[in-house]
């Protein structure tokens, strides 16, 4: 089954954690597809890897860039893995309705946000009871992550 990750924002927005876990996956050998809520949002994550930190370079692109297929972490509104991703990032709070396509996934979600919060509780409870390998991690107040399950 596949190893679904929650990653739990409290310390910084996602747009400071991302770049890291990307950067972390992609260090790892991972093919990333990253998936956001709209258009909008794929055009503001993709901005956000190119000036990120300007002393590093995470290849990158969207649909909207060209050659998917190409791209080590593709930024979407799909959960097709284009890329043939093996790990996908999910920062728009959707159930992946078929995970057994990828390796990994990682569901990152606002611990600010009461509702954001809920949605994660429900679909943690239907991916262990879906059978999948499930793990929790913690943001600590340096931004970093401690496994709390």
């Amino acid at each position: 089954m596949t190893a679904i990750q929650f990653y739990h924002l409290t310390a910084t927005p996602l747009e400071r954690a991302l770049p890291k876990l990307l950067q972390k996956a992609f260090d790892g050998g991972f093919k990333t597809l990253v998936v956001a809520d709209s258009d909008a949002r794929v055009d503001q994550l993709n901005q956000l890897l190119w000036t990120y930190d300007p002393n590093s370079f995470l290849p990158h692109g969207s649909e909207k860039d060209g050659q998917s297929e190409k791209q080590p972490i593709l930024l979407s509104t799909s959960a097709a893995p284009k890329n043939d991703a093996n790990l996908l990032a999910i920062t728009d709070g959707r159930m992946l309705e078929n995970a057994a396509g990828f390796e990994r996934v990682l569901d990152i979600f606002d611990g600010g946000n009461a509702e954001a919060v809920a949605s994660a509780r429900a679909r943690w409870s239907e991916y262990k009871n879906a059978g999948h390998e499930i793990s929790y991690f913690r943001q600590t107040d340096a931004g970093g992550w401690e496994k709390a399950a």
